[in-house]
């Protein structure tokens, strides 16, 4: 099932879990943020209570209704492959750390979706908790797009081919599959961060993922060699999504193997906060409000995206 921006494609959608406890849905009064904390040494901190945050909404303290830790929220993953000519010889290493992923991180309440991008965007998997049918639509992952550029365009010409279209493939996984889903939402990107001809800006990207209350993981994966052994590409439009929805970069090398890197974001999305407050301000005019969250102990830091859109309920 392909994926096109010409008229966007509504997507027959699987049923999901039902769950009687809160949701991180944006709805008319409450406001739900997820996020980690980290000490100085990186590591996560796990132990905290609704005591330890304060929380700002354009700069005026919000007071904190709702707080859980180790949240058991059902969870949304979406999964989204780069699968560009610059990432042909590492497709089959993230075939199998994909299903070791998908195997270990998913509940009965879980759901995933599928997603590969080059050219195209194209739905491999639609939402599912069945580890037979994520395989099978990871053993369909293909190389699918021309040869990588040096230092590619934002626009495609006939000198610069659409490529890798990493936007529009986060725009499509945030507005088709995850704005209308409930519980926890996660978008896993695995990419070496270059745009190609994409429609879409990154900034679009960003806001339909705010929208959809998703988080963005950024999976840094660069196959020097594709790009001539000299060049490597910045991973900033990537980084800037991620720290934007709340979620963060994480770079595969030699130290860090691409199950590694799977294996961290499991750790994090078990040990996150689920942090509600009803708005002081309750107009729902479409305005995007910024989000700051403060720890008692000054030396931890926290995670968490940086703001969300007070549109109007059942609205984009």
């Amino acid at each position: 099932m392909k994926l096109y921006l010409c008229g966007l494609l509504t997507l027959v959608l699987g049923s999901t879990a039902i769950s009687q406890e809160p949701t991180i849905k944006v709805e008319v009064e409450i406001v739900n943020i997820l996020c980690s904390v980290r000490n100085k040494a990186g590591g996560l901190v796990g132990n905290l209570n609704k005591e330890d945050f304060t929380l700002f909404e354009n700069g005026q303290k919000q007071e904190i209704k709702y707080f859980t830790r180790e949240t058991n929220l059902p969870l949304t993953i979406g999964l989204l492959v780069d699968v560009s000519r610059s990432q042909e010889r590492l497709i089959e290493t993230e075939k199998q750390a994909s299903y070791q992923f998908f195997s270990e991180v998913l509940r009965p309440q879980d759901q995933a979706f599928l997603i590969s991008f080059g050219e195209e965007a194209e739905l491999l998997q639609d939402y599912t908790n069945s580890r037979r049918l994520l395989q099978r639509a990871l053993d369909r992952l293909r190389e699918n797009g021309p040869p990588p550029q040096m230092h590619p365009g934002p626009v495609p010409t006939v000198y610069n081919p659409r490529g890798t279209i990493l936007f529009d493939a986060v725009y499509l996984a945030a507005h088709d599959q995850l704005k209308d889903q409930v519980g926890r939402k996660v978008l896993i990107l695995i990419t070496d961060g270059v745009d190609q001809g994409s429609r879409y800006k990154v900034a679009d990207a960003i806001k339909a993922a705010q929208l959809a209350d998703a988080i963005i993981y950024g999976i840094y994966y660069v196959d020097p060699g594709a790009y001539g052994g000299f060049f490597t590409p910045g991973n900033g439009d990537l980084k800037r999504m991620a720290e934007e929805t709340g979620g963060r970069v994480l770079k595969v090398d030699r130290k860090h193997t691409l199950h590694d890197v799977f294996q961290e974001i499991q750790d994090e999305m078990r040990s996150q906060y689920a942090i509600g407050y009803t708005p002081t301000n309750p107009a729902r005019d479409g305005s995007f409000r910024k989000i700051d969250i403060k720890l008692r102990d000054k030396d931890l830091r926290v995670q968490a995206r940086k703001g969300y859109y007070a549109v109007p309920a059942g609205s984009e």
